[in-house]
């Protein structure tokens, strides 16, 4: 499914099929304004795609499974998923995601259609100090943040644990769920892409979408 290029009138829609969310109206609205926000963010206002919530990353291949088996020639969907574990290098997303989880390449689907958070979302909020001090002010503890200029070689076991301990005497303390989704609706995108190569890949890709 080749997109992009000269395309004439045609718009090409696209869909993110995400992993993450939760199951109430509320947290699903501050889920899709985080995503929302995040791209405009990266410079995508115009042009910002549909956000699709899918809870775990098993339904989240699912469901882009039978988006991209019923997809139109002016439908791009992306699958988003956290990789869960250290990424090769010269690793591309379908071998990690093949050799990871047993997840096969749909057909009609090309290499510009599946990205990772590695080794979780978390990463990304790391990769702007900037945002978290924001957001929760005084008492957070930098210094009990890893010193590491690239956040997705943290193991994902370790993510959350460093935001909780360096938050733990603010007045919200880091969780996943709203606390979250709130702090992704606030990095600035073009940080994270600085130190976050899968992050920087699925934005640069969606900048050649039109």
């Amino acid at each position: 499914m080749e997109h992009g290029g000269n395309w004439g009138e045609s718009v090409v829609r696209v869909s993110i099929y995400i992993e993450g969310g939760g199951d109430s109206a509320k947290l699903d609205q501050i889920f899709r304004t985080a995503w929302r926000d995040f791209f405009t963010s990266a410079g995508l206002a115009g042009r910002l795609p549909a956000v699709v919530r899918c809870g775990d990353r098993a339904n989240a291949f699912r469901r882009f499974s039978v988006a991209v088996r019923e997809a139109g020639d002016d439908e791009l969907p992306i699958l988003l998923v956290d990789s869960e574990g250290p990424v090769e290098e010269d690793q591309s997303t379908w071998e990690y995601l093949r050799d990871n989880d047993g997840w096969r390449q749909p057909a009609g689907a090309d290499d510009n259609q599946a990205y990772l958070m590695a080794q979780a979302m978390e990463a990304w909020l790391l990769a702007d100090r900037g945002a978290l001090r924001e957001y929760f002010g005084r008492g957070f503890n930098e210094n009990r943040l890893p010193a590491q200029n690239d956040p997705e070689q943290i193991p994902q076991n370790r993510l959350e644990s460093y935001l909780r301990t360096a938050s733990e005497n603010c007045g919200q303390q880091y969780a996943k769920g709203a606390v979250s989704f709130e702090i992704l609706g606030q990095v600035d995108a073009c940080k994270v892409a600085k130190k976050c190569r899968h992050a920087k890949d699925l934005l640069d890709h969606l900048r050649t979408v039109r």
